[in-house]
């Protein structure tokens, strides 16, 4: 009599583990960087000033209304906000505003350029970014033209103001600094 062994149930071999897929960073470069989040914010805020109470932009009008650090979007009359909102409101914009430059300029740039350019991105917005002369310049290796582009974003409906004349000179010479 011939003996067999009983046959043993197959055990299943692992598939190879493989890499795990490196797509796009998450975030913009700000959620990469506390320097730059840190600089970014600290620029913008400064620039901005804070109001925790709704008011009219100054230089349109009654319409939009602003609040906290020169934020627009779904503000009311009447609207109140506590710092720590108006802090991490201004966060969520600029990543936002970050993730939009990071999409249009396209070569890589100092800390100190990046802050610079996502200051006026903020204040300009981002279409007007992006389509401006500076993310022109910059995206053609035009670095200092650029940077000295930014003195031409001095006016408020049309009007030359010294708010945003102080302003541009001091982004665009943090913008030289990173070149």
């Amino acid at each position: 009599m011939m003996w067999f062994r009983k046959p043993v149930p197959a055990v299943p071999v692992p598939a190879p583990v493989a890499p795990r897929p490196t797509g796009p960073k998450l975030g913009s470069r700000l959620k990469r960087s506390v320097a730059v989040a840190t600089l970014c914010t600290g620029l913008v805020g400064g620039f901005e000033g804070l109001r925790t109470t709704a008011y009219p932009d100054p230089a349109t009008g009654p319409e939009p209304w602003t609040a906290c650090f020169g934020e627009t979007d779904g503000i009311r009359r009447g609207d109140t906000f506590t710092i720590a909102e108006c802090k991490a409101m201004l966060a969520r914009s600029l990543e936002k505003y970050a993730l939009k430059l990071e999409a249009c300029v396209t070569r890589p740039m100092a800390d100190e350029t990046y802050a610079a350019f996502l200051s006026l991105s903020y204040n300009i917005g981002s279409v007007g970014f992006c389509k401006s002369s500076i993310a022109r310049l910059w995206n053609a290796g035009e670095t200092r033209a650029a940077c000295d582009a930014m003195l031409k974003f001095n006016r408020a409906v049309g009007v030359t103001t010294p708010g945003l004349t102080r302003r541009r000179t001091q982004e665009r010479a943090l913008c030289l600094k990173g070149i």
